[in-house]
């Protein structure tokens, strides 16, 4: 069954590894790197048919630093990730449908506007190289909105305002995951193209980062996608541990809120720091898949894999409408 996974970091680790490789003399590479928990060849064998790779840029680095940072991910996934012969850059959602039976899709989307400040033009130019999906923050302030840890709450900024009207104009998604819920609450009013790449249900899971029960009914009025991500932590409570069954309380939770149409995958591989038992990387996908199937339907298993997400692509679902 294909995959679409809507959020990894294998690009941060990357990074970090060609600016160490100079000291420590070891290479990591996409192919068949066992550090990288979405390497090509796990992404292979877990039948990921989609891959979005966020580029992070962490909020603490020097200001005058952070767009190099930024440049230097699109390069590696320019360089690694689509150096794979069977590898094809997704620019434009109707890609996905041209992909051939080997092939898989490449998306490069931005965790965090701090990597072009507040200079539109590299926002452009980010566009221009293929970002489809675009998070206003990580966990912190920057001058587009609040994060879930700004303990002030803010809501989006009027440069964030213009960042989500531009993403509309470019049929890309506006990622609400790291957003306060004052931010989150802006997005739902202005965006088109809502998701949360990888976020789970507070309900189940009291952490900042998951969606409460309105949040999440207001995402699916608004033709948005929630993607359960898969890091422990956002799981089960105050822990490090987690199971696939603790992971389909969550696919469950949602379903019952009348979201069955609009869940898919976001992982979070590469970005955590402790694993679901039985979703230790991209290879073990069939596992979660082989839950699914216990419990939920073919056709919802698909929905929930792979098809909920093609019909809610920007430009190809239909949008809500503001008017």
């Amino acid at each position: 069954m294909h995959i679409i996974d809507t959020h990894c970091d294998a690009l941060l680790k990357l990074q970090v590894a060609k600016r160490n490789e100079l000291f420590s003399g070891k290479p990591l590479r996409f192919l068949d790197g066992a550090e990288l928990d979405t390497n090509f060849l796990r992404l292979q064998q877990g039948g990921v048919r989609v891959q979005f790779f966020a580029v992070f840029v962490h909020p603490e680095l020097p200001d005058n630093e952070k767009w190099q940072h930024c440049l230097e991910q699109v390069d590696l996934f320019y360089s690694e990730v689509l150096g794979q012969p069977l590898v094809k850059h997704i620019r434009n959602w109707e890609d996905i449908d041209t992909l051939g039976l080997d092939e898989i899709g490449a998306v490069l989307t931005l965790e965090g506007a701090d990597a072009f400040g507040n200079d539109l033009m590299k926002l452009r130019h980010l566009y221009r190289l293929g970002v489809l999906s675009l998070g206003l923050t990580w966990n912190f302030a920057n001058l587009c909105a609040d994060g879930v840890g700004e303990p002030r709450g803010g809501g989006l900024t009027m440069l964030g305002k213009q960042v989500v009207e531009l993403n509309n104009e470019h049929h890309v998604f506006t990622d609400v995951s790291h957003l306060s819920r004052a931010a989150f609450w802006e997005v739902m009013e202005l965006a088109d193209y809502p998701i949360a790449s990888h976020s789970n249900a507070r309900k189940l899971c009291d952490h900042p980062r998951n969606l409460d029960d309105e949040q999440i009914e207001a995402m699916f009025l608004r033709n948005g996608l929630i993607d359960v991500v898969f890091c422990p932590e956002f799981i089960n409570p105050a822990s490090q541990q987690a199971t696939i069954e603790d992971l389909l309380r969550h696919i469950d939770h949602l379903c019952g809120l009348g979201g069955e149409r609009h869940i898919g995958l976001g992982s979070d591989f590469d970005g955590v720091s402790a694993h679901v038992t039985g979703l230790e990387d991209a290879s073990a996908y069939p596992n979660l898949i082989e839950a699914l199937q216990k419990r939920y339907s073919e056709a919802q298993v698909e929905g929930f894999a792979f098809r909920n997400f093609l019909a809610h692509r920007p430009g190809i679902g239909t949008t809500y409408s503001k008017t």
